[in-house]
């Protein structure tokens, strides 16, 4: 089976990797996990993340198929619906997107954004496949760090979104609505039963202690030799002691409230109000 194109692109303010994922020979392409910049203090979003990856794909001669989400991000915006109104290309997300936005239209009571997914153009269930031009990806659902998780598996590579780090900073947290430190063990056991040689690429790098550079690629080998919280020989329940032991110390992430508003609907605003302006909801002491 012939390798993708991957090349990705690292927001730093957000430590998210997003990737182009492309056939290199009809030169269709995908991105996964786009980042829409977006300055808190200011309420502004900027593009400027976005526009690297469209500069790119121009560059290239590389044409947009997808934009996939590994999940709904609570850590920053998505800019799939940019991407999509600027290069065209369909948003997939997996299918239990659904409990996210039925859980967060409650917590942010905007009971008119429907939960059904319906913002999304493809919803995929466990197992599901897709193609970038001529190349195969199966859809694995791996939840636990949220119920929506999805792996895109490509070739030799896997996309993971969240559910591991680098082998130095180890596992997702789990504490969000809907998450399971159990659950993510299952995942995370699912993952490391592909073969040694899979390139893992990750969504997020934070470089741990006593590393000086971002990394977002490992291996399945090098996980299971070495991640600090899920290595081989680390059982189901001490991971989850040891995961909820620590999650229950961690704050809350700087842009969970605006990021879900944006991300559970595929990438779009708030609607706007009568004065043309979106705005976000702070529901106060509710989480």
């Amino acid at each position: 089976m012939q390798s993708p194109i991957i090349q990705a692109f690292f927001d730093e303010s957000t430590h998210t990797a997003s990737y182009v994922v492309a056939d290199p020979e009809t030169r269709i392409a995908a991105v996964i996990d786009p980042v829409l910049d977006y300055d808190a203090a200011a309420g502004r979003t900027t593009t400027c993340s976005a526009d690297r990856i469209v500069r790119y794909l121009g560059s290239h001669s590389l044409t947009l198929e997808w934009i996939l989400e590994t999940h709904v991000h609570a850590d920053h915006l998505t800019a799939a619906l940019y991407l999509k109104n600027t290069l065209g290309g369909r948003i997939g997300i997996g299918r239990h997107v659904t409990e996210v936005q039925e859980t967060f239209r409650e917590i942010f009571n905007t009971p008119g954004v429907p939960a059904d997914g319906r913002q999304f153009d493809r919803l995929f269930d466990d197992d599901d496949e897709l193609t970038i031009g001529k190349l195969p990806v199966r859809v694995w659902h791996t939840p636990g760090h949220t119920p929506a998780c999805v792996s895109y598996l490509i070739a030799d590579a896997a996309f993971v979104g969240d559910t591991l780090f680098m082998p130095d900073f180890g596992t997702a947290r789990t504490d969000f609505p809907g998450g399971s430190a159990r659950t993510l063990y299952a995942s995370i056991r699912r993952l490391l039963s592909l073969p040694d040689d899979t390139r893992l690429f990750l969504c997020h790098d934070y470089k741990a202690p006593g590393r000086d550079e971002f990394s977002w690629e490992t291996t399945v080998a090098e996980e299971r030799a070495a991640n600090v919280h899920v290595h081989d020989g680390i059982g189901e329940d001490s991971f989850v002691a040891f995961r909820e032991g620590r999650d229950a110390e961690l704050g809350m992430p700087a842009l969970l409230l605006p990021s879900l508003q944006v991300n559970m609907r595929a990438g779009e605003l708030p609607d706007a109000e009568d004065d043309g302006v979106s705005y976000f909801k702070i529901p106060v002491n509710r989480l």
